[in-house]
């Protein structure tokens, strides 16, 4: 029974991080590093797929060895959660969305400045 959670979990995130290879800013990899997590767990095969991916494999073992997140991700990330905020202090929202949200995505941003890089996607 908590093979077959793991193998849904599995497909739901490869399902959003699917989406988020047609759909700007919805984020690919941190779906397919939790896709490969949930799939470490169930799926052995699926987890064996995406750690061969051409495209997404390095990036999440790179992630999975060395918690290393390439510049480029970087620097992408940082710039969607700049606009992001920037739209939400733009929007009539409630005044604490405008400011929880943007401290929350200024945290994550420093978090993630502070992760290793992969020096192959910089």
């Amino acid at each position: 029974m908590a093979a077959l959670l793991w193998r849904a979990a599995a497909l739901l995130t490869l399902l959003l991080g699917g989406i988020g290879i047609v759909v700007p800013g919805l984020p690919t990899v941190p779906f397919w590093l939790l896709a490969a997590w949930c799939a470490s767990r169930g799926w052995p095969a699926v987890e064996r797929w995406l750690l061969e991916h051409p495209r997404h494999g390095v990036s999440i073992r790179a992630w999975r060895e060395r918690g290393a997140v390439p510049r480029r991700a970087k620097w992408s990330a940082t710039v969607m959660m700049a606009l992001s905020s920037g739209l939400i202090l733009y929007l009539p929202l409630m005044p604490w969305v405008q400011v929880v949200a943007p401290c929350a995505m200024l945290l994550v941003a420093i978090w993630l400045w502070q992760r290793p890089e992969d020096g192959r996607h910089r």
